[in-house]
C-alpha cells in the first residue's frame, strides 16, 4: 500500500478515536468496538453476495458491485482498526504479518499444491 493510503488510515484512526475519547471509552474498550465493526462489515458483505447471487429472495437483490463495496469496507475497517491498535507501526506490523502468513502458501514448494478443477 502506498504511503498516502496509510495517511488517510491513520486522519480515520485519529478521529475515530478522538470521537470515542469523548465519549469516556477506554482504549481497549475502542479497540474491542472496532473489531466488533469488521464483523458488522463482513455481515454486511455477506449479505450483498447473498444478494448478487440471488439466492435468498427475501433479503432481495444486490450487484457485484455492492459486494466489492462491502468487502472494501472490510478491509478499510480493519486497517483503521490495526491503525487504532497500533498507531506507531501499523503498516510495519502488517507487512510482517502478511510476509508470516503467505511464505508457506507462497513458498516455491508451493507450485505442487494442484489447482483448482475447472468447472464442466
Amino acid at each position: 500500500m502506498d504511503g498516502k493510503t496509510w495517511d488517510t488510515i491513520d486522519q480515520l484512526a485519529r478521529r475515530f478515536n478522538e470521537h470515542d475519547t469523548a465519549l469516556g471509552l477506554g482504549q481497549e474498550e475502542q479497540w474491542s468496538l472496532q473489531a466488533f465493526k469488521i464483523a458488522e462489515e463482513t455481515g454486511e458483505a455477506s449479505q450483498a453476495v447473498i444478494g448478487a447471487r440471488g439466492t435468498n429472495p427475501r433479503k432481495g437483490a444486490a450487484s457485484w458491485d455492492e459486494a466489492h463495496a462491502e468487502v472494501a469496507d472490510v478491509v478499510i475497517t480493519a486497517l483503521v482498526a490495526l491503525a487504532r491498535m497500533r498507531p506507531d507501526d501499523a503498516a510495519e506490523y502488517l507487512a510482517r504479518q502478511l510476509a508470516a502468513k503467505s511464505a508457506k502458501f507462497l513458498s516455491p514448494s508451493s507450485a505442487a499444491i494442484p489447482a483448482p478443477a475447472e468447472p464442466a
